[in-house]
């Protein structure tokens, strides 16, 4: 399967991402957002969205690898922080860029602040689709 990402030269520099991932006939994953919840299902990081962006990356790596995906394959992703504050969004985005799920967000990314998310507490989501290997 082949992935192009691009950035056309008559739009911003982007820090990172680019504006365009574009991927040739295969099969996708969609993952379901994911959660900064331990396997029984408990809040991780109560209070601290850098806690939760390390217990989310570390479901979304199991979740990719269960489909026998790379965090490289990811072709389109979506970071959701409860937060207006600039320094919170660029934290969480600089801590998961830093993790080992962080090559997922070289591809067509957005970061979005939000007022609120599913769980109780939570202030952390991630949406990945996944391009699958052969």
């Amino acid at each position: 399967m082949r992935v192009d990402k691009l950035n056309p030269p008559d739009v911003h520099k982007t820090p990172g991402y680019h504006h365009v991932t574009i991927v040739e006939a295969g099969r996708l994953a969609f993952l379901a957002g994911q959660c900064p919840l331990d396997p029984d299902g408990n809040l991780v990081g109560a209070g601290d969205p850098l806690a939760q962006a390390d217990q989310v990356a570390a479901n979304a790596l199991a979740v990719l690898a269960a489909v026998g995906a790379q965090p490289a394959d990811v072709v389109r992703s979506v970071i959701y922080v409860v937060s207006d504050d600039r320094e919170v969004l660029g934290a969480v985005w600089e801590r998961l860029n830093d993790s080992a799920l962080g090559p997922a967000f070289g591809s067509a990314s957005t970061l979005l602040g939000v007022a609120s998310l599913g769980f109780t507490g939570q202030l952390v989501e991630v949406d990945l689709t996944a391009a699958l290997p052969g």
